[in-house]
């Protein structure tokens, strides 16, 4: 029974007429959704705050540290530079897909907050078709940065919008074929169940670390990998890469609106990451959590932080692709292993022989992913000679400054 039940149970119990249910349910949902809504928001400082200092740490920077503690407030500094800043609007943009652009890339974000899982009874909708309903509001994102890119009549704001086509649709492709793999092995689409299904006991204790990353390894690397492209994160930043677009779909952009994008990728890498530790990592599973209820939430909130640390350990590591080496790991990579996989465990599970037996060839199927991408990006690394960001290693200077001679003698 998850809160929402559990009022309207309190409110029988109490004496309150059955038909005022709906009534008590409909501000349930209004309060849940409420603190969802505005928990996400304040997640967003959060977010950033450990974005800067994850990545100043890895390239040997301080990072923000003068605004409050540990420079905690230093991203509120932010957001109320961003709120005072003037709103100004294109005269020769199209208004309407300009105004709902932001939007959008922010309520779909949001709006997958209400499958999420975050302990064993909470969670705002527990759909059977929850899978199917985050792969249906990743089009939102891509809508809303095509709309950005086509409504601000900018050629730089356009040829990333093109690119939004071509990087996020790519991407999701393998990402969804990944997100099949648990739904198969469970049976259903809903989050709240994968989470369960994921449990491991020892007699009467549910350790709660039977998780499909141990069996489902190759559909992981391909999920988390898909996930940076459509997270718009290192190295598949190339819908902002300023080297090229300026600034991207977002250059037309100033005050709130220019932040209700960032907002938007900010919390898109959070939950994608959140999407992985649910499907893969045991969702709010973990020792006793079954047992004491508040330990779920928990376990949830630490993997999907520790996922999210993992990607901007990614960010701060590798360097930008070119899209033609991006677009050609999506289609000649990512899709037909994701697909050769899928396959693979589809007539796996079919097979007339002991569970046990169907784990270890599905198993052993992931593995030879891993292994076929991992020696992929190997041998790109050493033909493209990819060095990481912190391949360069600056000198003192000082002491080493010499005149210079002139060739002229004078």
């Amino acid at each position: 029974m998850n809160w929402s039940d559990a009022l309207i149970q309190l409110q029988y119990d109490l004496g309150a007429p059955q038909e005022l249910s709906w009534l008590v349910e409909g501000v349930t949902y209004f309060i849940g959704a409420f603190i969802l809504a505005n928990a996400a928001l304040i997640l967003a400082l959060l977010l950033i705050w450990i974005t800067r200092k994850v990545i100043s740490r890895i390239q040997d920077r301080i990072g923000p540290n003068r605004i409050g503690p540990y420079g905690l407030f230093q991203t509120v500094a932010d957001a109320l530079k961003l709120l005072s800043k003037e709103d100004i609007t294109p005269a020769s943009a199209d208004k309407i897909s300009y105004l709902l652009a932001p939007v959008l890339s922010v309520v779909g974000v949001l709006m997958a907050l209400a499958v999420i899982p975050f302990g064993p009874a909470l969670i705002g909708a527990d759909l059977n078709v929850a899978v199917l309903y985050l792969v249906a509001l990743g089009s939102l994102g891509i809508m809303a940065a095509l709309m950005a890119g086509w409504g601000s009549n900018n050629k730089y704001a356009l040829l990333a919008g093109f690119r939004v086509v071509a990087q996020l649709l790519s991407y999701e492709i393998p990402m969804v074929l990944a997100m099949l793999a648990p739904v198969l092995l469970v049976g259903s689409m809903s989050m709240q169940r994968i989470s369960e299904a994921q449990s491991l006991y020892l007699g009467p204790i549910n350790l709660g670390i039977g998780w499909f990353i141990f069996l489902l390894p190759g559909a992981f690397l391909i999920y988390l990998i898909a996930a940076l492209a459509e997270a718009e994160q290192t190295p598949f930043d190339l819908l902002e890469a300023e080297s090229e677009l300026i600034a991207g779909f977002h250059i037309e952009y100033s005050g709130m609106k220019f932040a209700m994008f960032f907002l938007a990728q900010f919390l898109n890498s959070f939950f994608l990451g959140a999407i992985a530790v649910v499907l893969f990592l045991g969702g709010w599973q973990g020792p006793f959590a079954a047992q004491i209820p508040l330990l779920g939430p928990i376990y949830f909130l630490a993997k999907t932080f520790l996922v999210y640390i993992v990607i901007q350990w990614i960010k701060g590591t590798f360097p930008r692709v070119r899209i033609d080496q991006m677009m050609q790991f999506a289609w000649k990579v990512l899709v037909p292993l994701a697909l050769a996989l899928i396959t693979a465990q589809m007539i796996i599970m079919k097979l007339p022989l002991p569970i046990w037996i169907n784990y270890v060839l599905l198993l052993a199927a992931n593995i030879a992913v891993v292994v076929a991408v991992l020696n992929i990006l190997g041998s790109y690394f050493e033909r493209e000679q990819v060095r990481s960001k912190r391949a360069f290693a600056p000198r003192s200077l000082i002491g080493t400054m010499q005149p210079v001679q002139s060739s002229s003698g004078d």
